[in-house]
């Protein structure tokens, strides 16, 4: 049997998954980080983006998309806790599209209520849903 730890996903909403895992991968703030069992205590913001969750009794990655958030580990234990995060399957493409395409018109239009700052986080965020949804798709 493979090593294992407990991984807890939580966002302010809701606790998205709670379970054991043979390794996991999250956006962390300088780049994706790859964790297995016994990793060395880290504490680390993360970045939206798709979280991969490999469980030791399925063959497929579970994949949850994340906001941003915080990410600790524990030799035996990781939590994220989330901004907001949303299971794989429950994204919906169409309404990333638009969030992307509102987000690009808000940078171009200078004059717009929402600022430049703020466009670009929801084109970020936006990005990286339409990539959970593409990784969710070469899998199938």
């Amino acid at each position: 049997m493979a090593m294992t730890m407990h991984v807890d996903v939580v966002s302010a909403e809701s606790s998205l998954f709670s379970g054991l895992a043979e390794f996991i991968v999250a956006p962390a703030e300088m780049g994706e980080v790859g964790i297995y069992p016994r990793h060395t205590p880290l504490i680390t913001r993360i970045k939206p983006g798709a979280v991969r969750i490999k469980r030791p009794d399925q063959e497929e990655e579970e994949l949850i998309y994340v906001s941003g958030g915080l990410l600790e580990v524990q030799p035996q234990t990781v939590t994220i806790l989330a901004d907001t995060a949303v299971r794989g399957r429950d994204l919906d493409e169409v309404k990333a599209q638009e969030a992307k395409q509102r987000a690009e018109e808000a940078m171009r239009d200078r004059s717009a209520v929402i600022g430049y700052a703020a466009a670009q986080a929801e084109l970020a965020e936006a990005v990286a849903q339409l990539q959970a949804i593409q990784r969710l798709r070469q899998k199938k």
